[in-house]
């Protein structure tokens, strides 16, 4: 209800501006504002590394110019290792998350099992990364089986844990209206859970895909010897402190672009979903 304000005028409760939207031209703007955004910090960055780059020697701090003819040839002549990074990364990725999502499904569906395997999983998440990696140099020769348990014993429990959540978060409404017609367990999965957790995978995704990268980094740097770990950790050694703000620029133009194509194919499977616009 709409309060008058002593001059006479409506106030609008706040609640009341909260108004599902799912107008592209609101949508369009956002990303047009994002952009720009960007732009302006990407250009700051540079700009702040050619006025250092002036004053320091370039063993600190490269021009921008440098930098970027380091990236280039890099690309031109380091390929293997970024494809190997890169599988390494999906298949770490794409096995953690469905094993994230059978443990959160396990958890949010059988009472007596949760307790155990959510106190194994808060656990997991309290042991460092760096214990992890340090632990399988120790337990595996193999580096691709190093890389591949440690980026997935990370980062499982974030796919578990979001799942969960996200039953928990289910309507109690709904249940009840779904149960009233007596369905399997299979069809209670496939046709209340499955989709209303969608949304949580793809927000785990988006949220750990630049903390998986990094440990992908790290892992390579400690346990491979193939990998833009691997390379960065040359260039380090070699004192090319060019090549490894290039690897760094690369690593965050992926990072940039696995992020928008999750958001697009998150758009475009959950379009259905109204958006809520405070304003």
């Amino acid at each position: 209800m709409q309060q008058p304000e002593p001059d006479g005028k409506q106030v609008q409760p706040f609640f009341t501006r909260l108004r599902p939207h799912t107008g592209e031209p609101a949508a369009a703007g956002n990303a047009r504002r994002e952009m720009v955004a960007m732009v302006v910090v990407v250009v700051t960055l540079f700009a702040a590394m050619e006025i250092t780059s002036r004053f320091v020697p370039d063993y600190i701090m490269p021009s921008p110019l440098v930098v970027l003819q380091s990236l280039v040839e890099s690309l031109r002549t380091e390929q293997s290792h970024i494809w190997i990074t890169m599988a390494r990364l999906a298949a770490a990725v794409a096995f953690s998350m469905v094993v994230g999502i059978v443990l959160g499904l396990v958890m949010g569906t059988y009472a007596g099992i949760r307790p155990y395997l959510r106190s194994l999983i808060i656990i997991d998440t309290g042991i460092p990364a760096l214990s992890w990696m340090l632990i399988a140099v120790f337990w595996f020769k193999d580096p691709e089986a190093r890389i591949f348990f440690i980026l997935t014993l990370i980062l499982v429990p974030f796919y578990a844990l979001n799942v969960y959540d996200g039953m928990r978060a289910l309507s109690t409404d709904l249940v009840d209206m779904i149960e009233s017609f007596r369905p399997s367990r299979l069809q209670v999965l496939l046709f209340l859970v499955a989709p209303h957790i969608v949304p949580y995978v793809f927000l785990t995704t988006r949220s750990v895909i630049g903390y998986a990268i990094r440990m992908a980094i790290f892992a390579e740097l400690v346990a491979s010897a193939v990998g833009i770990g691997s390379r960065m950790s040359l260039a380090q050694s070699t004192f090319h402190i060019d090549q490894v703000l290039a690897w760094t620029i690369f690593l965050v133009v992926f990072n940039l672009v696995v992020q928008g194509a999750v958001t697009l194919l998150e758009n475009k499977l959950l379009k259905w979903r109204p958006e809520a616009n405070v304003r």
